[in-house]
């Protein structure tokens, strides 16, 4: 089962991420789809390290991640490289809708 943000509504950050994770636990949820509108500037800024915090609390947690949503943003070489690997593994992925989503599944 998945837990599907609201493209609207507040940022998802490396602080409010464990809520997010407590709210699809409580809803029996193993996946957790935020739209890429839900992240800041600072998540495609590797240097500040909250992508980090927010993939290694979902995966402490044996919750699978999806960020959903078309990276037109300009993006740096490193991030770049971040969603090529993410996607090869099972548990961050970047997607473009949730019909690519459910396609992968």
């Amino acid at each position: 089962m998945r837990l599907v943000l609201d493209p609207d509504g507040d940022l998802v950050t490396d602080r409010t991420i464990t809520d997010l994770i407590g709210e699809a636990f409580g809803r029996h949820a193993d996946t957790l789809v935020i739209p890429i509108s839900r992240l800041g500037d600072e998540f495609f800024d590797l240097r500040t390290g909250v992508a980090g915090e927010i993939f290694q609390k979902c995966v402490n947690y044996h919750l699978q991640l999806v960020i959903v949503g078309a990276l037109d943003r300009p993006l740096s070489q490193p991030f770049r490289d971040l969603v090529t690997e993410s996607n090869r593994g099972r548990h961050v992925r970047f997607v473009t809708d949730l019909a690519e989503l459910d396609a992968r599944t």
